[in-house]
């Protein structure tokens, strides 16, 4: 408020000069003596006016200048809270990994940008049974613990998804054969290792079958999916528990 005064403090002084300047080139010039009347008017005049229109006019470009602060503020408070709801729905509600949606977007996206890599598929063995036995909450427990076995095992920048109820997927961005063979039985040893005592301080085994498949340039999600389908299927029938890989997936023509 006190810059306001005295932006408009100042230009109606300024008014006031000028007034006064021309009030003494012009009056004489046209026959007139300067009286007190004149002086006066040539005073009062510009400097009520000009004090009036300037303060007024500060002040409207004052409100301006907020009402655009503020509407910067909330646009950027807006931007904010629509990546944290972009995010929110990217994301699966109990683990945080990447939805199902969201992760075959994701797996498309990286596929676009590299020519190699690896798809995982990553499902739970036996995990009805936990579900029957201690309830689905002990099971959402065990997923839980899973999940983060998963996320121990891969390596940065990989990308992860739980893609059904106990199925999870890793896409390995640029790994070869022998990278995501490591990869996986890295992944499987983590939740072996895992101690699940849900109840009675008595030990679940928790483990896990991996399918997957490396990739050539070209080779759609759905090819990669049926891939990695197949050798978790051969997984599960040899016994569980194992990670087995497919040799690259042949190139598109």
């Amino acid at each position: 408020m006190n810059r306001l005064i005295l932006k408009s403090a100042a230009v109606a002084f300024g008014s006031v000069a000028v007034s006064l300047l021309l009030t003494l080139i012009i009056v004489p010039a046209l026959g007139f003596p300067i009286n007190r009347t004149i002086w006066l008017t040539s005073t009062v005049c510009p400097l009520a006016l000009a004090w009036i229109a300037s303060a007024t006019t500060f002040w409207q470009s004052e409100r301006l200048k907020s009402a655009h602060r503020e509407l910067a503020r909330a646009h950027a408070q807006l931007a904010a809270a629509h990546r944290r709801l972009s995010e929110k729905a990217s994301r699966d509600d109990m683990t945080g990994m990447l939805n199902r949606e969201s992760f075959f977007a994701a797996l498309d996206g990286s596929r676009r940008k590299s020519d190699r890599g690896a798809l995982l598929i990553i499902d739970a063995d036996h995990f009805k049974k936990i579900n029957d036995s201690f309830g689905h909450l002990t099971g959402d427990d065990a997923l839980l613990l899973i999940a983060a076995a998963i996320e121990r095992g891969v390596r940065s920048g990989d990308v992860l998804g739980r893609i059904g109820g106990e199925e999870f997927a890793a896409f390995l961005t640029g790994a070869t054969e022998q990278e995501a063979k490591h990869v996986a039985e890295r992944i499987r040893r983590e939740v072996e290792l895992i101690r699940f005592r849900p109840v009675d301080q008595r030990t679940v085994p928790l483990t896990v079958s991996i399918g997957g498949t490396t990739c050539g340039e070209g080779i759609g999600v759905s090819d990669l999916m049926r891939a990695a389908d197949r050798r978790l299927y051969e997984a599960k029938h040899r016994g569980r528990n194992l990670a087995i890989l497919d040799r690259d997936v042949p190139e598109a023509a």
